[in-house]
């Protein structure tokens, strides 16, 4: 059973997408994701669709358990999973010392980097050394705008956080460029009509994860999802999810 039940008031209006076997109302996979970072959750004609829901609908299916699909601000989502509102969250989560240290995380499901994006024709920018100067957009709540104060010259980049829109107001020259994984950034590239273009490669390794409570339940529950993530990896149907969204298998490092 697929349930979708939304926080946001673009999807308020949103009916709860019901299939599959019924369980009962307390074996249900409670899944918090954002529904706005193309192609890993987002919503098209009413419908949360992506990466991550497929697999979570996989890791369900395999579970034997039904799963609900709860959105909110990525700004939130910690905070609904800390509070029990949610189990997990499937938004692309990468792994952090930070986030380790609070949270348990399944094994590693997505293998990425940081990859810098600029409005095509460009030529100052061709790689994160020349951001210096630069102002730079990344999603709030990602792990980017602390890659970038890492940097030794972060001090001279000007960062701004966004909830949505760093490819639009890129495109526009708004900022000179914007921050995200290089797999999400070839695919806006490639579907959306905006004029931009990847500036050199990847400048630090991404591994995303699902984070669970530091409680037994959770160490529980995050020990039967790692269980189902691995029979999926081996049946190659985790494979299947990812070429299909993004045409090769970013499952795998």
């Amino acid at each position: 059973m697929l349930r979708t039940f939304s926080l946001l008031p673009l999807l308020a209006s949103t009916a709860l997408a019901l299939a599959g076997t019924a369980h009962a109302d307390d074996d249900v996979l409670k899944v918090g994701m954002s529904g706005s970072y193309f192609p890993f959750t987002f919503v098209e004609k009413d419908t949360l669709q992506g990466f991550e829901v497929d697999v979570m609908r996989a890791v369900a299916q395999q579970m034997d358990t039904d799963v609900e699909f709860v959105t909110a601000s990525f700004s939130g989502l910690f905070g609904m999973l800390e509070s029990g509102r949610v189990d997990t969250i499937a938004n692309q989560i990468t792994i952090t010392d930070e986030r380790q240290q609070k949270y348990l995380f399944s094994a590693p499901y997505v293998y990425d980097g940081a990859q810098v994006v600029v409005k095509r024709g460009n030529e100052e920018i061709k790689g994160v050394e020349d951001l210096a100067g630069k102002t730079v957009a990344v999603n709030l709540g990602s792990n980017y705008e602390q890659l970038l104060r890492e940097l030794p010259y972060a001090d001279d980049i000007e960062i701004r956080t966004y909830e949505s829109n760093i490819e639009q107001d890129t495109a526009l020259g708004r900022v000179d460029a914007f921050v995200m994984d290089r797999i999400s950034a070839s695919q806006v590239i490639q579907e959306k009509p905006l004029p931009l273009a990847l500036a050199g490669k990847p400048f630090s390794k991404l591994r995303n994860a699902l984070p669970f409570r530091d409680t037994p339940a959770g160490r529980t529950l995050r020990d039967r999802v790692d269980s189902a993530l691995e029979k999926l990896r081996k049946s190659g149907r985790l494979s299947d999810i990812s070429k299909r969204w993004f045409g090769n298998d970013i499952t795998r490092p």
